[in-house]
């Protein structure tokens, strides 16, 4: 699965590609992405912010799409808002992971999706480098139902 969905990343979101994205980890239950610095880097030779929001809001719109294809929920997820906090520098290759929110949330979106063909959901990622968080990710996310 990790595979096609490293495909599916780099034909839809070319981006991903670019950064150097690779899908480590991406069952229901938690997201790892892996990324190099080198084509993230910036003038300090340390990962550059931008990146870093990037591949976090990646893991975790990847968690959410995977769990709403198992859900059999077909629906266009866009992100609405998000906020990034830089605990230490990057300088080296790190990874952004996500874990499946708590149920009673992801059964609010899906019956808010059901209901109304629309619903929204925060969720949380951090970027580990050296086994350390070095970031954190916040970000709602919105599913408008297909048809």
């Amino acid at each position: 699965m990790e595979q096609e969905l490293e495909q599916y990343l780099h034909r839809h979101i070319p981006l991903s590609a670019a950064m150097g994205v690779r899908v480590h980890v991406a069952t229901a239950d938690r997201v790892e992405l892996a990324a190099p610095l080198a084509p993230n880097v910036n003038h300090h030779d340390t990962l550059f912010g931008g990146s870093g929001a990037a591949i976090a809001t990646l893991s975790a719109w990847m968690l959410v799409h995977l769990r709403l294809r198992l859900a059999e929920v077909r629906a266009r997820l866009v992100i609405q808002r998000n906020a990034m906090s830089y605990d230490e520098p990057v300088d080296g290759d790190f990874m952004a992971v996500c874990q499946r929110p708590d149920e009673e949330a992801w059964q609010r979106f899906l019956t808010m999706i059901e209901r109304r063909g629309r619903g929204r959901i925060t969720m949380t990622a951090r970027l580990l480098y050296a086994d350390r968080t070095a970031a954190s990710f916040e970000g709602d996310f919105v599913a408008l139902r297909d048809g």
